[in-house]
């Protein structure tokens, strides 16, 4: 298929805006990158972040997106890693300098001067999009297009969130049961953990659906779980989840933030950090994590549940998103 010189796109001109469906030039692959035709785009709640302005400084005009599933349509001088036609996944971290302290020690997720799909990069909320080679994913064949999106960013950062919980024991609490939770709950119990799923208070459809999926409770945020829990991971962006979670935590335990944006977290007494307990955040995610992950979730099998909108409903799937009404996750199809 011949490429175009003009594709369309939801475009973010001013924080705060709905998104604006416009005809923009198809971007060209530079050395190194390759051009891919989207096929799907899955909608992440960092996209809420950075279309509120919660994220500064974002790349404008912004084509938002970055759980990108496409075919290789172009390269760009360099490219050795794939061929035209290779389907591939675009994750959020799209480059990295290469020489930071952090890039040196394998931690390119803490990179002094990162770069981000579809923040500070344009993303996938496209016909088109452009990636450099070595930050992109091929793809597993068990998955489609639609079924792959969510698992560039709310399985990666899922995934990398659960590692840092997982060691601490068996009973695990998950606070914010989205796209992420319903990929990380998928591994938690293949790997034998007892999961416990916090959602909104009175929101019974998630937690049904957090039972579906292995749940050995589901309840709300403001409860306490039958059982301390050994860890906890939040993706809610809600802060006063933390001394929550501290609170529903046995001595030892650890409690991971998994968001890249969080309100303000509220002052809470000593006692509940006492007995060793520990929070942390996660950053970003490595290019390691991201072929780990895409190895184990065929074999779990992780099953994304996901609701699909046309490219240019992606104002609709972002509002539905921020009123708690996707299950699953949201997933953009582009037009062909």
């Amino acid at each position: 298929m011949p490429i175009p010189s003009t594709m369309r796109a939801m475009v973010l001109e001013q924080p705060g805006r709905p998104l604006k469906w416009l005809e923009v030039p198809v971007p060209r692959p530079g050395p190194e990158q390759v051009l891919i035709r989207v096929h799907t785009c899955g909608v992440c709640r960092t996209d809420l972040h950075v279309l509120d302005g919660e994220l500064p400084h974002p790349k404008l005009p912004l084509i938002l997106g970055h759980e990108i599933v496409g075919t290789v349509a172009a390269m760009g001088r360099g490219v050795r890693q794939f061929k035209p036609g290779d389907r591939v996944g675009v994750p959020w971290l799209g480059a990295t300098d290469g020489t930071c302290r952090y890039c040196r020690q394998g931690r390119e997720n803490l990179c002094d001067h990162p770069r981000f799909t579809g923040y500070t990069l344009d993303g996938g909320y496209a016909q088109y999009a452009v990636a450099g080679q070595r930050y992109i994913f091929p793809l597993p064949a068990a998955y489609g297009d639609a079924e792959a999106a969510p698992l560039l960013c709310a399985g990666l950062i899922g995934y990398r969130s659960y590692r840092m919980a997982r060691e601490a024991g068996a009973r695990l609490g998950i606070y914010g049961f989205g796209a992420a939770a319903h990929i990380t709950i998928q591994i938690a119990v293949f790997q034998g953990k007892q999961v416990y799923a916090f959602t909104r208070p009175g929101d019974t459809e998630t937690q049904e659906f957090a039972r579906r999926l292995g749940a050995v409770w589901a309840g709300s945020s403001e409860a306490r779980p039958p059982e301390e829990l050994d860890a906890a991971i939040i993706f809610a962006p809600v802060g006063a989840l933390i001394p929550a979670a501290l609170r529903a935590s046995a001595k030892g335990g650890v409690v991971v933030s998994g968001g890249i944006h969080m309100s303000d977290i509220p002052a809470f007494p000593y006692e509940l950090l006492w007995g060793e307990r520990v929070v942390r955040s996660v950053a970003n995610l490595t290019r390691a994590d991201g072929e780990e992950f895409l190895q184990i979730a065929p074999q779990v099998p992780v099953k994304t549940e996901v609701q699909t909108f046309p490219l240019d409903q992606a104002n609709e799937a972002l509002e539905r998103l921020r009123r708690g009404q996707i299950q699953g996750a949201a997933v953009l199809v582009a037009a062909p």
